[in-house]
């Protein structure tokens, strides 16, 4: 009996020393995730990259010449009685584009919460234009008859814009989805050209001005000029191998200028973090 205790105390002994020896293992405290996120990358640090970008540039061009019209007739009978430069001419207009850019960030992380402070940058070709015309007979008070035409063109082309965005993700295993917002700075090329012609007669007028053609146009042109906005979004990275990531988003820009514009575009990018 004596030497089946002793056998007994030895096996127990044996068994807590080896359970002592053994790691701390997770499974041993009875859930594999205790103490771990669930994301097992690290989104924290600078980071650069480059991108694609395919979108649609949406103008208003409605009452775009408005001004350049009024101040071409300033004075004029017409102008004053008809008000010819607030007739309803052009409209919307949508025009594809496209371009290329880069972009360069710092992103903090706390846990799975991923919030960041990004530029991002674009050059390419966005815009388009539009040429609208309305014609209208009428009698003035001085007594001439007036058939007149006005007409407006309006372009603005758009080779380079940026934003500054604030932006907040969460991180799911290598999957990044986030959302963005934030200030918007453009160049643009905007024209906007308003002609006016047609004729006036008047029987009883003395000879040689009973019928009188016209034809006077005049033209704003601002080359290289900066416009700004806001920009909006949401996209989703996913990191591939040694801190390179590839990206894809949607991006809303709106413009405030002469040319009421909106831009939407669908980008890929390639980037690096540090």
């Amino acid at each position: 009996m004596r030497r089946l205790l002793l056998v007994a105390v030895m096996c127990g002994a044996a068994s807590v020393a080896q359970a002592a020896d053994m790691p701390d293992l997770p499974f041993l405290r009875g859930s594999v995730t205790e103490g771990l996120s669930a994301s097992t990358v690290n989104w924290q640090g600078f980071y650069v990259g480059g991108h694609g970008a395919y979108g649609t540039s949406n103008m208003n061009f409605t009452g775009s010449t408005r001004t350049v019209a009024a101040r071409l007739l300033d004075g004029t009978e017409m102008e004053g009685i008809q008000r010819i430069s607030e007739w309803p001419i052009l409209g919307k207009v949508s025009v594809h584009g496209h371009g290329f850019g880069g972009f360069a960030g710092f992103n903090s992380q706390w846990s799975d919460v991923v919030v960041g402070l990004e530029l991002n940058y674009t050059h390419g070709k966005f815009g388009g234009s539009q040429t609208d015309s309305m014609s209208r007979f009428f009698t003035l008070p001085s007594g001439y008859t007036d058939g007149v035409t006005y007409e407006g063109t309006a372009r603005i082309n758009i080779t380079d814009m940026g934003t500054l965005r604030v932006r907040g993700g969460y991180a799911y295993g290598s999957f990044l989805p986030y959302m963005f917002a934030g200030i918007a700075l453009g160049q643009a090329d905007i024209i906007r050209t308003a002609r006016v012609f047609g004729t006036q007669v008047n029987p009883l007028a003395a000879p040689g001005f009973q019928n009188v053609p016209f034809d006077i146009s005049a033209t704003d042109a601002q080359y290289s000029h900066l416009i700004y906005g806001y920009s909006f979004g949401l996209g989703t990275e996913v990191m591939l191998i040694s801190n390179l990531f590839l990206r894809a988003e949607w991006e809303y820009v709106r413009f405030s200028s002469s040319i009421d514009t909106s831009i939407n575009t669908v980008r890929a990018g390639l980037g690096y973090k540090f």
